[in-house]
């Protein structure tokens, strides 16, 4: 079983990205040796410039096997987060998010093999559920994805649990809700509350696609590390949802962060609807309460916490 801080060396791909960062630096903070492999392609070094000395960093990507070997060599664990994640995108570059995602990851699992790594923990998505039968989700539900993007997803999960069981490899497999927080404005992939953060702080409305009574199930992302962080000190295997277990309507966020901001007369506008938004995503989170002791952050605690991260990036930019 790994234990926290026992000089254990950790390799995070994907580990300047938004989620990644912060995993990189709880690592530090816990002691860990930390290796960080990433392309650099929708990240920023920034993410990690506070402790970019204190982490051995490799340029390159998860489907080059010469790069993977010299970042796996002599880890004790694997957490992959290096994937690309727009849903929209994966329509019109599938063969590309099959070659990262897929291909990617097998060409990662099949050096921890290879290389004697104790720990592989896998980032996965709500997206392999596309549009779920019973909400909140729970971890048996059928998967049906409505994109490419969650069908590497959903086709990943299942390369890990093969070198799980043919290879014993120790396996932890999360599949991420809606994540956000400090940082995300950094990544060309933001979320929805950051994209309203950015609009609103500039005094100009919020944009929602659709009604706005599309649910989704928002979860911080300093939360999100702190779980990744308890299943390597405690040797968690299994697979969970991470998210709140609570839903909220769009438009009902859009208000929150009107809310955050003072601005009580700006009111959101519509724009159509996107082909194959899911109306409803909220995890059960029964399995992961059971197993991981963590206080999740309340909602507008954590958008009133990005707001300050997004307004001290502003005024140290000149935004």
């Amino acid at each position: 079983m790994l234990r926290w801080g026992f000089d254990l060396r950790v390799l995070v791909t994907g580990g300047v990205g938004f989620i990644g960062s912060h995993v990189v630096e709880e690592l530090v903070r816990g002691g860990y040796e930390v290796v960080v492999l990433d392309n650099l392609s929708n990240s920023d070094l920034r993410n990690i410039e506070g402790f970019l000395d204190e982490v051995v960093f490799f340029k390159g990507d998860v489907r080059d096997s010469d790069v993977v070997s010299k970042a796996v060599e002599g880890v004790d664990a694997v957490v992959h987060l290096a994937a690309l994640i727009d849903a929209v995108e994966s329509f019109d570059k599938p063969l590309l998010y099959h070659e990262v995602n897929v291909y990617g990851t097998h060409v990662l699992l099949k050096k921890c093999v290879d290389l004697g790594v104790s720990r592989f923990i896998y980032a996965s998505t709500t997206a392999v559920y596309g549009e779920p039968v019973n909400v909140p989700t729970p971890e048996d539900e059928f998967l049906k994805p409505i994109n490419p993007y969650g069908l590497t997803k959903a086709l990943s999960e299942k390369l890990v649990k093969y070198y799980s069981r043919a290879y014993g490899l120790k396996t932890t497999i999360f599949r991420l809700f809606n994540v956000y927080g400090p940082k995300q404005w950094r990544s060309r992939y933001a979320g929805v509350i950051t994209k309203f953060i950015e609009r609103v702080s500039k005094g100009e409305p919020p944009i929602i696609f659709g009604d706005g009574e599309q649910v989704r199930d928002f979860i911080y992302v300093e939360d999100v590390a702190k779980v990744f962080i308890k299943s390597l000190e405690e040797g968690v295997d299994g697979l969970y949802n991470l998210g709140t277990g609570r839903g909220v309507k769009i438009k009902d966020l859009a208000e929150l962060v009107i809310k955050a901001f003072g601005l009580k007369e700006l009111k959101p506008i519509h724009a159509p609807p996107r082909p194959g938004d899911i109306i409803r995503s909220v995890a059960d989170i029964t399995k992961l309460k059971e197993v991981f002791n963590v206080k999740l952050t309340d909602l507008e605690e954590g958008i009133r916490k990005t707001i300050e991260d997004y307004k001290n990036h502003s005024r140290t930019n000149g935004r």
